[in-house]
């Protein structure tokens, strides 16, 4: 869970970048709990309709989440914790501004997709050539065939940084991430930065686009407002995973140390001779029972209490970016990213009454796999890095304190419903006829209220 210091200064970090939210930072007494008095400082807004339009729906301050000064009734409050305290944002304040202007951004190209050749070659030139930006792109990106034999963007090949996955650290190298594809090259994106996250810039040229809000065709306009400080962000929350696995017939005792990419970890002080592993997870964590045609049958902790037995093919852990992915399709309700919760969804549960929950965002559940199980289970973390887990293993999820900053096209709540409409057609039915003007409604509408077709 994100959480804040309250220091009575006039600025509150989203988190360790060099990005901030600016729509809530002019009142001292805000991060007291009190309303604002006067109007917090924000950039103004362009002349663009898309991000115009947001004006009227700005608000000055967090309209959620638990105050340090709250109090219920006369002689009731809330414990006070002097260390910090949960900071939910408002979803119309999140505004994204630089403490310095942008020098490198990280294209991330969606591979072996002939179509997007053209995009990466005029988006590329534009950062290096009308900006002045150092390009970052992954080896096998500039490896295409494609591109080897383009001689016109052979001079300007030499200027890229590359890196490989896996081998080389760039997390604090980049200030803009700027995505070519679809919502995988985001999932990608959120993999490579296993602590703070630069913002995303998400352009759709992919099969679905849920996560991607930008069109291409006005990229140069759209990238100079984010460059410049001038958009709207959604936080998108993650889950932190760990995974303690026993080592098999061997006991290491290893230096102290754990590894944010998902490697071996070298030690934790309880847990001498046990390989630890970490990841940080944006869609959703997956159990299930692989292979094997017998049940899964996992235990599921939630802070140290055994809450149920998941009998079935499996369970999934997910964010509220993560409801409208596998979870949707397991039958889960779907979430606005800014609500602060993770959602525990079964698949295909031995009981009917097994329906999907969601829990607070700052608790932390624990799978294993339950003594009684005939079989081991199998995990993956946003699909990835799928690997088997056995009796005496564990997998510890709570919510990220580092979030995913995705620049919003025009603002968080109107994007996720757009794509709703466009991605997953929400709602989408045929209109119900009015009535002729010279008939009643009440004899027609019987049919209706009793359950009628409505056609």
């Amino acid at each position: 869970m994100e959480q804040e210091k309250v220091n009575g200064s006039k600025e509150l970090s989203a988190d360790a970048a060099s990005y901030r939210c600016s729509a809530c930072h002019g009142d001292e007494d805000w991060a007291l709990g009190h309303p604002i008095r006067g109007r917090a400082k924000s950039r103004s807004l362009s002349a663009s309709p898309a991000l115009a339009s947001t004006r009227e729906f700005r608000r000055t301050r967090s309209l959620h989440g638990p105050c340090p000064v709250t109090t219920f009734g006369p002689k009731a409050c809330v414990l006070q914790n002097p260390q910090s305290i949960m900071h939910i944002q408002d979803p119309a304040s999140q505004r994204l501004t630089w403490n310095k202007s942008p020098k490198s951004v990280l294209v991330i190209k969606k591979v072996r997709d002939a179509s997007l050749l053209q995009p990466f070659r005029e988006l590329c030139t534009y950062l290096m050539e009308q900006n002045n930006m150092i390009v970052y792109v992954e080896k096998k990106v500039l490896e295409d065939p494609a591109l080897v034999s383009d001689d016109h963007f052979g001079p300007m090949k030499r200027r890229f940084c590359t890196f490989r996955e896996d081998y080389d650290d760039i997390s604090n190298q980049i200030d803009l991430i700027i995505c070519l594809g679809g919502d995988g090259t985001l999932l990608y994106a959120s993999s490579l930065f296993q602590g703070s996250v630069p913002p995303v810039m998400a352009f759709h040229l992919g099969s679905l686009g849920f996560l991607t809000p930008f069109n291409f065709e006005n990229f140069q306009s759209q990238v100079t407002q984010v460059i410049q400080g001038n958009a709207a962000i959604v936080l998108r929350s993650r889950l932190k995973v760990r995974v303690v696995k026993e080592l098999c017939g061997k006991k290491l005792a290893v230096p102290n140390g754990v590894s944010e990419h998902g490697m071996l970890a070298t030690a934790l002080d309880a847990e001498l001779g046990k390989q630890v592993m970490q990841y940080q997870v944006l869609n959703e964590v997956v159990i299930d029972r692989g292979p094997s045609s017998y049940l899964s049958n996992v235990d599921v902790y939630l802070d140290g209490h055994l809450i149920t037995t998941v009998q079935g093919d499996g369970v999934i852990v997910s964010t509220p970016t993560g409801s409208t992915a596998y979870a949707a399709a397991a039958g889960a309700s779907m979430i606005h990213p800014n609500v602060p919760a993770i959602m525990v969804t079964p698949i295909c549960p031995h009981s009917l009454s097994f329906r999907p929950i969601v829990v607070p965002a700052g608790v932390e559940l624990k799978i294993m796999l339950s003594p009684e199980a005939r079989n081991t289970a199998w995990v993956s973390f946003d699909g990835r890095k799928r690997q088997e887990i056995r009796h005496g293993d564990s997998i510890s999820i709570t919510t990220s304190c580092y979030p995913l900053p995705s620049v919003c096209v025009r603002d968080p709540v109107s994007d996720w419903f757009e794509s709703l409409a466009q991605c997953l057609h929400w709602n989408l039915r045929k209109r119900q006829a009015h009535f002729p003007e010279d008939e009643g409604g009440d004899e027609a509408g019987d049919g209706d209220e009793e359950g009628g077709s409505g056609s």
